[in-house]
């Protein structure tokens, strides 16, 4: 069952994660139930990957705009899978 939530967030914030949802093709809410689901799931092998620009704007720390997400992506994977 969904529920009405009701956030205050910075506006700069909510500009950029709307953009971010928009090129995953999920709406912000989604994205934000996602994202809570992560932190308080007890199983960690149904977990998605949160992207650093997620984490950023949870953070409040930057993600550099010129970031090769393939290579990121990809040295994670390595270190994986060790």
């Amino acid at each position: 069952m969904d529920t009405k939530l009701t956030l205050k967030l910075n506006q700069e914030v909510i500009e950029k994660a709307k953009i971010y949802a928009s090129d995953k093709k999920l709406s912000l809410s989604r994205l934000v139930e996602f994202y809570l689901q992560s932190l308080t799931t007890e199983n960690k092998e149904n977990d998605f990957e949160i992207s650093p620009f997620v984490k950023s704007i949870s953070t409040g720390t930057s993600v550099p705009t010129d970031i090769d997400y393939k290579k990121e992506y990809s040295d994670y994977l390595m270190e994986k899978y060790k």
